[in-house]
């Protein structure tokens, strides 16, 4: 018996030393990467507009980088846009609390010392400056997909947000998803071209990609994950200054929105919102706000729309009814 005990206990130890090997390479690991491109991005007529128009009505990327105001939609604090300190917790499925980041040209604590090829790798790649794996909250995944000349685009623009000194808190991630996130960032090793807008479905889906759809409006599990086999199916529950919101099914199934709505009806309700803006949103019934970007999509052109509807109309139906607003009277 005592022979016995003392295998046993020799292998535990074994076991035991074989699993804080494992914690203490995973502690060291850096995640996937290639150097960032040394690349200086020309500053052209043509991409301040392009990235102006992704930056501030399809990626939406001030919507999570800036303060808000809590009255409809959520609209962006002027004066904020771009400071970072958005707090992301367990209510968005992050086992802890990330914080969105200062993306102004401040150069202490924001982009200012960054290169172009670092931002580059940080908005595609999910790696930070210094090599270190960012939180996939920053929807680096979908950001991958971005094509070569779209993402050069954000970058210019991203260089003209006005310098705001604002520190934000660092992220605290629980344990062992802060060791398994290194695993998340993917390098993109070859040349990405998007889809031609001609082909309107292709560039739909696209642009569902880096707007963030798919993300929102598709399934999570209870560790965050996205449920594949139910994309676009709605029913995400998220949390915030705006309340309780389940996000709605988008699928084509004859029961939603999307299966009901003309083309013209799809767009006609993001334009709806064109006017208004943080100095006259009005403030929302109790329970009927909304985390939903209508008012950075509403400037959205309608041939994007159209595009986005058109892919929508082809995805799987999916039965799913969804109350978006469950504590509304």
């Amino acid at each position: 018996m005592k022979t016995f005990l003392k295998v046993i206990g020799g292998l535990l130890l074994v076991a035991i030393a074989l699993i804080a090997g494992a914690v203490m390479w995973l502690t060291v690991r850096k995640p996937a990467q290639r150097p960032p491109s040394v690349e200086k991005i020309e500053a052209t007529p043509q991409r301040m507009a392009r990235g102006e128009y992704l930056v501030m009505h399809v990626t939406d990327c001030l919507g999570c980088h800036s303060d808000h105001l809590t009255t409809f939609a959520i609209p962006v604090k002027p004066g904020t846009e771009g400071e970072g300190g958005f707090p992301f917790g367990k209510e968005f499925g992050v086992p802890g609390v990330v914080c969105a980041q200062n993306i102004t040209s401040d150069p202490e604590t924001g982009l200012g010392k960054w290169t172009d090829g670092e931002i580059l790798r940080a908005i595609r790649e999910g790696v930070d400056r210094n090599g270190n794996a960012l939180f996939p909250m920053m929807p680096y995944v979908g950001f991958s997909q971005l094509d070569d000349e779209d993402a050069k685009s954000i970058v210019v623009y991203l260089r003209t947000l006005k310098p705001i000194r604002h520190v934000t808190p660092e992220k605290k991630i629980d344990f062992p998803v802060n060791l398994l996130v290194k695993f998340a960032p993917k390098p993109v090793e070859a040349s990405v071209v998007g889809p031609k807008r001609s082909d309107s479905v292709a560039y739909g889906k696209y642009l569902t990609t880096i707007a963030g759809c798919h993300e929102c409006h598709t399934p999570h599990d209870d560790k965050g994950q996205v449920d594949e086999t139910r994309p676009f199916a709605g029913g995400w529950e998220m949390l915030g200054p705006w309340g309780r919101v389940n996000t709605a099914n988008l699928t084509p199934h004859p029961d939603t929105y999307v299966g009901k709505a003309t083309r013209e009806e799809w767009i006609g309700r993001f334009k709806s919102f064109a006017s208004i803006n943080a100095s006259n949103a009005p403030v929302a019934p109790k329970g009927r706000n909304t985390v939903m970007p209508w008012l950075t999509f509403s400037g959205m052109t309608d041939e994007d729309l159209g595009a986005i509807y058109d892919y929508l109309k082809t995805v799987k139906p999916i039965e799913n009814k969804v109350n978006s607003f469950p504590d509304a009277k």
